[in-house]
């Protein structure tokens, strides 16, 4: 999915906050949740993110959900990550 669809996506689902990120190479961010849904495409690099004790990469192009609560870890690849992200907050 290329970035201009995904943003229209985003929009349309109520996403706000979206913006590009970068996380620097080897990064690893232990179990945590967020109080927001999260929508995120890979513009560059990789992401390992695990959920439920299942590791799945995200590559330049991938997307991927985590919603609300959902325990995960991430883990950086080692060229770093460049990413859109997006932001639906719960209430």
């Amino acid at each position: 999915m290329d970035q201009a669809s995904f943003e229209a996506r985003l929009r349309e689902q109520g996403y706000e906050n979206i913006g590009q990120r970068e996380m620097a190479a080897n990064t690893v961010n232990e179990d945590h949740a967020h109080d927001f849904d999260a929508q995120v495409l890979v513009l560059d690099g990789e992401i390992t993110i695990t959920r439920g004790g299942k590791a799945q990469i995200f590559r330049t192009g991938d997307s991927c959900e985590v919603p609300a609560g959902t325990v995960h870890a991430e883990q950086i690849g080692p060229e770093g990550v460049r990413y859109l992200a997006g932001r639906r907050e719960r209430t």
